[in-house]
């Protein structure tokens, strides 16, 4: 065990056992009333001379206070109650916008005409075209949310279908893609006829005509929503080219387009649009489309499309950050896969 011993006293050191408390042993020491001032006294001959006392108005009654630190005058309740709002109106959350409704009628789509020309036919039988276009699209939902992630805004959702030259598919591979699109169960698709000097795509799907993406271009009072067509297919819309013009790249090139195109996905994040465009090295339009998309799909065919031709078509599409190529009429796969045949095996 340690050692432990008292404290050691002062040799002058008084024990005092009155059990009195340290402030009172200190004061009974040290005398404190000295260092108080005491207060100073009136003479009586003083205030027998001081002046009579004027009337003075009474001060105006103070409001009762209404704060735990006193009453806070009005103008400064009023700018509170406005930087309140403010603030609550910034902490709360963006409403999301009103999705633009489509209110064309809806049309049937020949499926016999589909048939015929080497297309997807909805509610058929799997087939090898099917599961290319299932891969291709797959593709391009996967591109569009990694675009919306990296806050890409509405060009996300759009896709631009050119090609070369004509006659190597794009029409045929942006119906495809747009049918194949329509089945996805979360998603919808907007497929636009943007070839304005040669438009195919009602034909192809045996709609009947009306106006289009260059009329709602050329003139500010038509919405382009109206414009769009309905189709007894679930999730698929179509938006005609319109009039014809001697000037499409010069509307495409203005202000509105963007306007225009911001209309077709308003509110609908989940909508993908499609533009069918003419070839890239025999209309300029395609090069003006791909300021606005995300995604560009050249399509090449095979043993026809020549080196140089790609190259250039890709340059003048270079506009949009995203080119890629789809081989279209190949009689081969390297791999050798058959998509489509496993839904056939019966063995």
């Amino acid at each position: 065990m340690t050692d432990q011993s008292k404290i050691p006293m002062p040799e002058n050191f008084e024990s005092d056992d009155r059990g009195e408390s340290l402030l009172e042993r200190a004061a009974g020491r040290f005398d404190f009333r000295s260092a108080i001032k005491k207060p100073l006294a009136v003479p009586p001959d003083a205030r027998a001379k001081a002046p009579p006392a004027r009337d003075v108005p009474a001060p105006a009654p103070q409001p009762v206070p209404n704060g735990p630190f006193g009453t806070v005058p009005e103008a400064a309740v009023a700018r509170e109650e406005q930087v309140s709002a403010k603030v609550e109106a910034a902490a709360a959350p963006a409403s999301a916008p009103t999705p633009v409704a489509f209110r064309g009628s809806r049309h049937p789509v020949d499926r016999e005409h589909l048939r015929e020309q080497g297309l997807i036919v909805p509610e058929g039988a799997v087939t090898g075209l099917l599961e290319e276009f299932r891969i291709v699209k797959r593709q391009i939902l996967v591109q569009a949310a990694d675009l919306r992630r990296q806050k890409a805004g509405a060009m996300a959702q759009r896709v631009l279908i050119s090609s070369p030259h004509p006659g190597e598919g794009k029409t045929y591979c942006a119906l495809n893609l747009a049918l194949s699109i329509a089945a996805e169960k979360e998603s919808e698709v907007l497929l636009v006829d943007a070839d304005f000097a040669k438009p195919s795509i009602l034909s192809a799907l045996g709609m009947p005509g009306g106006p289009g993406l260059m009329d709602a271009l050329m003139d500010e009072s038509i919405d382009v929503a109206d414009c769009v067509l309905g189709t007894d297919i679930p999730g698929l819309w179509v938006l005609p080219a319109g009039d014809t013009s001697n000037h499409d790249s010069e509307y495409l090139a203005s202000s509105r387009t963007a306007r225009v195109l911001e209309r077709l996905t308003e509110g609908a994040p989940h909508r993908i649009v499609i533009f069918d465009s003419p070839p890239a090295l025999a209309a300029s339009p395609a090069a003006e489309l791909a300021k606005y998309v995300g995604q560009t799909i050249v399509i090449v065919r095979a043993d026809n499309t020549g080196q140089g031709s790609l190259e250039d078509a890709i340059s003048l599409l270079n506009a949009c950050p995203n080119v890629q190529l789809l081989l279209n009429g190949a009689q081969f796969s390297p791999t050798g896969r058959r998509f489509g045949s496993y839904y056939g095996y019966r063995g």
